[in-house]
């Protein structure tokens, strides 16, 4: 996170500021009144005959500004933001004021380029000129095709007049959309107008969106009780929210030199923002204190029955003390419920470094089980040589190296413990890899975990759909990440399908015992765009002992677990959901024997009145047939098995 200063009228920051870096406006008012005088009050550029429209058709063939129409620029650097003109308007009324407007902002940005600055913002589309934004949207995408470096934030309040929070986010979803998705385009969200106490939910839309800016006024603020700025409790809420969502933030600040506050002088409002952030940090411990840095970044999904996994992966798994707690606890229950057992044979299946088989025999010590073998499997051959050592003293321990689906172990099992859910439950392939070793269980022995659930919600990210595609290929491989900059597009997580071990079925020849499909139902509340589904996983792992992902129950089940961030299974192309719509998700685990592979499809559907109008009401003017709307999406994912 960062702090900017937008100065009234100096161009460089004072000795020792508070803040980062600056944010200027390029030109003068001059420079405006110039180009109004040649440009609107010349009047089309085909009348021609007069000197003013001479002078337009000048600039027009060749852009340049007078030295008093551009601000002191010499103090800048590459971390100074450029403000492009206010009143710059791209989606004018007018055409030829629209073509001239986009002139001027090539020869803004052009001058921005020589200065070597990074990063502009252009001024909010008018709501009043709707109709026309889609033209902005074209000057837009074409200021971000001519330059290969410069990024451009477009400034969009976080309201209307009247209150209207949806409009600004409609807004700007064109703007985005009609420029694809383009890397170098933001959201620089103006937070000026005062917000009422309570915001409403639409606003969690902004959460999913790429903000790299928000304006605060010094009017924005009020005081304490002491005099000092602080930001009233709903635009505080705002506030710690983006930059929980969005920790790359640039705040610019302005008006701070005004003395509207009491107390504490302009270095006041950067020193409290600099406070929310403080406040607003991750609890240590937690998931997202652990995973710091990694929000948002995509991760190939392990599969560790056909790849070795690093020492490094290891490593990191075995800090998570919650998990291997709750793995000692359902092995120890499990103990207990066989004590008049004379004997116990357990069997760690993917034993990787060790840690299962230390809870193992931890469990067996707790539980006072003094006659009792443990076997641990393992393929790994880097991973093997640690092992041998590790329990090379350990008479209980006998290792077996070799695919746990075809290992012949010594005898028959009591329990096989495992841990091998991925982020979706199956993803890593639990259920094909202990088909084969629970062949070696008695007839009443048991698997830890006992089942698992897969569970899925329509999620919206651009960031995330813009780097999912940026990696190639058709944009449908599924990743593993923290999430972020993301919004859910629905309050119901749904349960796609269920694996429960030991099996009931037989095992069939080719593997299709193994699939499974699923059809959901979302109710949209709020428009968005849907850019891919979110999947988590929970699981049983003995009596009541269980893991969980589930954003409603983890903390429940295995609070500040820490080895598995959920999934994210992208869309082909982003598809709009209208507030009051439902989305019917379909979603396949298939097989052919050799491979696994899973298939998902969405049809957005909107009801509509007997007017042929949709019934909901912030789209009473949009058309929409008589029958549902329909959008299908068809998309899949390879997975080597063997």
């Amino acid at each position: 996170m960062s702090i900017s200063l937008l100065p009234a009228s100096y161009t460089s920051l004072p000795a020792e500021s508070s803040y980062d870096s600056l944010c200027l406006q390029l030109t003068t008012e001059k420079w405006q009144s110039r180009w109004r005088a040649m440009c609107i009050g010349s009047g089309s550029p085909k009348t021609g005959g007069s000197d003013m429209e001479a002078a337009a058709e000048q600039w027009r063939a060749s852009p340049v500004y007078d030295a008093d129409e551009v601000n002191d620029m010499d103090n800048v650097s590459d971390t100074t933001t450029l403000l492009v003109s206010p009143w710059m308007e791209l989606d004018a009324s007018d055409p030829w004021v629209r073509h001239d407007m986009g002139i001027a902002l090539r020869q803004e940005l052009a001058f921005a380029a020589y200065l070597s600055l990074h990063i502009a913002v252009l001024p909010a589309p008018q709501p009043s000129n709707r109709a026309h934004a889609p033209a902005f949207a074209r000057t837009l995408h074409a200021a971000l095709s001519a330059s290969a470096t410069l990024q451009l934030a477009v400034r969009i309040p976080i309201y209307h007049p009247g209150n209207d929070f949806h409009q600004p986010w409609q807004t700007w979803d064109l703007l985005r959309t009609m420029c694809e998705y383009h890397p170098r385009l933001s959201v620089a969200l103006d937070l000026a107008p005062l917000l009422p106490p309570t915001l409403p939910s639409c606003i969690e839309a902004w959460q999913a969106e790429p903000i790299s800016h928000v304006f605060l006024p010094a009017s924005s603020f009020i005081s304490n009780a002491k005099g000092y700025p602080v930001l009233p409790k709903s635009t505080q809420g705002l506030v710690r929210n983006l930059i929980a969502h969005q920790p790359t933030l640039n705040f610019i600040l302005s008006g701070t030199e005004a003395s509207l506050h009491p107390k504490g002088g302009p270095d006041a409002y950067p020193q409290y923002i600099h406070h929310l952030q403080r406040t607003t940090g991750a609890k240590e411990g937690s998931m997202e204190y652990w995973a710091r840095g990694y929000g948002d970044f995509l991760q190939a999904p392990l599969q560790p029955l056909m790849d070795n996994l690093q020492n490094a992966t290891y490593e990191t798994f075995e800090q998570d003390p919650v998990k291997y707690a709750h793995y000692e606890e359902a092995i120890y229950r499990a103990l207990v419920d066989r004590q008049d057992q004379e004997r116990i044979v357990i069997c760690v299946a993917g034993a990787g470094r060790g840690p299962l088989v230390k809870r193992a025999l931890a469990a067996l010590a707790r539980s006072k089980t003094l006659n009792a073998k443990v076997y641990a499997v393992e393929k790994n051959a880097n991973a093997w040589i640690g092992l041998q050592r590790t329990f090379a003293s350990e008479d209980r321990v006998e290792l077996l190296f070799g695919d746990m689906r075809t290992v012949h172990i010594p005898e028959l099992i009591d329990m096989v413990v495992s841990e091998l859910l991925g982020s979706f439950g199956d993803n890593e392939l639990s259920p094909e890899c202990l088909d084969g070793i629970e062949t070696s269980l008695k007839p009443d022995g048991i698997s830890i975990p006992s089942s698992y659930t897969a569970h899925l919600t329509p999620l919206s990210s651009s960031k995330l759909w813009q780097e999912a595609r940026s990696k190639g290929g058709r944009g449908e491989e599924p990743y593993v990440v923290m999430f972020q900059s993301v919004r859910r597009l629905s309050g119901d997580v749904r349960e796609c399908w269920e694996f429960a071990h030991p099996r009931a079925s037989t095992l069939g020849c080719d593997n299709g015992h193994n699939v499974r499909s699923a059809e959901m139902v979302f109710n949209i509340p709020e428009a968005g765009v849907l850019h891919g589904f979110a999947g988590y996983f929970e699981a049983v792992l003995y009596d009541t002992v269980g893991l969980s992902i589930h954003p409603e129950r983890k903390d429940k089940i295995s609070r500040d677990m820490l080895s598995w961030f959920p999934i994210y299974f992208p869309v082909r192309e982003p598809l709009y959901l209208p507030g009051g719509s439902e989305l019917r998700v379909s979603m396949w685990r298939l097989t052919d024997g050799k491979k696994v592979w899973y298939e998902w499809s969405g049809e957005a559907f909107l009801d509509v009145g007997s007017t042929g109008k949709a019934n909901s009401p912030h789209y009473a003017n949009l058309l929409v047939p008589a029958s549902p709307t329909t959008y299908a999406h068809r998309r899949r994912l390879l997975m080597l098995w063997s």
